[in-house]
């Protein structure tokens, strides 16, 4: 069966004036779907460059990228944000909410980019935020909800278009531990109904919740490793 996604000699150099930064040095790296992996690292060490060559937000300068057998490491700006919003749900630190919108409006933000028309998006919406746990807060804005509710939000939005990745980056870093364990224990539902989910974090606590962690530093992968403290079950 195909890797969900397949990277090969990935590489991505900045350059700032007369320096170049070499971000990411030829990285491979294959995802299955269905897997939960960490992508850690310390400031610094590629993972946020390779996070967003993963989402689309970004191309490499050299390397092969193919996401669900669709080869996009040569593609156009707009060819790559019509594949991120079919196959990609963001999960960011910063919630990334509208704040003039409910949390219903922006559940179905999604939707409208794909043409759905209103009726099927609030139908879809609705659901999804009462899947998160949110079914009576559906009117509220997001300065009338907590930080936990916030990204219980944005985790909703993501998974609104049945996205084939899940991308969390640092989805922990601005909740306190109670609720960050929360936010935790929904992603590992969803991981459980057969999504795949790539989580980006700093925190080993929060890695450890993945069932592998793929550790960077200098623009390569140092390690990449099953995690000994979860007893995965391999999906037929």
């Amino acid at each position: 069966m195909q890797p969900l996604i397949t990277i090969k000699n990935i590489g991505r150099k900045y350059v700032i004036g007369t320096e170049v930064i070499h971000a990411l040095n030829s990285v491979t790296l294959t995802i299955n779907k269905g897997e939960f992996v960490a992508l850690m690292g310390p400031s610094g060490s590629g993972k946020s460059t390779l996070m967003n060559i993963l989402g689309c937000l970004d191309t490499p300068t050299k390397g092969e990228y193919i996401l669900n057998g669709i080869d996009v490491s040569r593609m156009s700006d707009n060819q790559l944000a019509e594949v991120r919003n079919q196959e990609i749900g963001f999960v960011f630190q910063t919630f990334n909410l509208l704040p003039r919108n409910t949390a219903l409006d922006n559940v179905g933000l999604p939707l409208i980019y794909a043409g759905i028309n209103k009726h099927t998006r609030i139908d879809r919406a609705r659901k999804a935020l009462q899947n998160v746990g949110l079914g009576d807060r559906m009117d509220h804005k997001p300065n009338e909800l907590s930080g936990g509710q916030r990204q219980r939000v944005a985790v909703a939005r993501a998974l609104i278009n049945n996205p084939s990745i899940i991308l969390a980056d640092e989805p922990t870093g601005n909740l306190d531990t109670k609720t960050s364990i929360e936010i935790m224990g929904l992603l590992e539902d969803i991981h459980n109904k057969g999504n795949t989910i790539i989580l980006v974090t700093h925190e080993e606590d929060i890695a450890l919740h993945a069932h592998r962690i793929v550790r960077m530093r200098d623009g390569l992968i140092e390690k990449d490793a099953a995690n000994p403290n979860i007893h995965t079950v391999s999906r037929l």
